[in-house]
């Protein structure tokens, strides 16, 4: 599988905001959880799975996402590929993340929400577990692509 967006789209009229996600099939959600992280100089970085399938939708604000490859082992791969992604509340976009990688981000905005899907249960995620130092890689976390 591959790193997708799934695209968004909003409506607004006098009565506000609608933000919709026609794309996207909720079908293997098991979980999700949602982070608002305390700054925008806080990284959280590097977890990883090699099973497990994670959405990530930022409702609030905007995020520097990177998603580095895994080995079939586990181990962090920078050689192996990198992505970079911004997501923000602007544009409404999914980030669909197969298992094979780990991630970091960062709040770009204050006040950032970012809600994280997932197609196991808890136990399932922790036993499916590879993190590392934020040190391990040092990405660029600055808005500008």
């Amino acid at each position: 599988m591959k790193i997708t967006n799934i695209q968004g789209d909003a409506h607004n009229d006098e009565r506000g905001k609608l933000v919709f996600f026609n794309e996207f099939s909720m079908e293997p959600i098991k979980r999700f959880y949602e982070i608002n992280p305390s700054n925008t100089t806080s990284i959280r970085a590097w977890q990883g799975h090699l099973l497990e399938t994670k959405w990530f939708y930022c409702s609030a604000g905007s995020f520097v996402i990177h998603l580095i490859a895994l080995d079939k082992e586990g181990n962090l791969r920078p050689d192996l590929l990198i992505e970079r992604f911004v997501l923000s509340s602007a544009n409404p976009q999914i980030l669909k993340t197969p298992g094979g990688y780990a991630s970091g981000f960062k709040a770009i905005d204050e006040n950032s929400k970012l809600l994280v899907f997932s197609d196991v249960t808890l136990s399932e995620s922790m036993g499916d577990d590879y993190r590392f130092p934020e040190t391990e890689y040092n990405a660029n976390w600055h808005k500008k692509i």
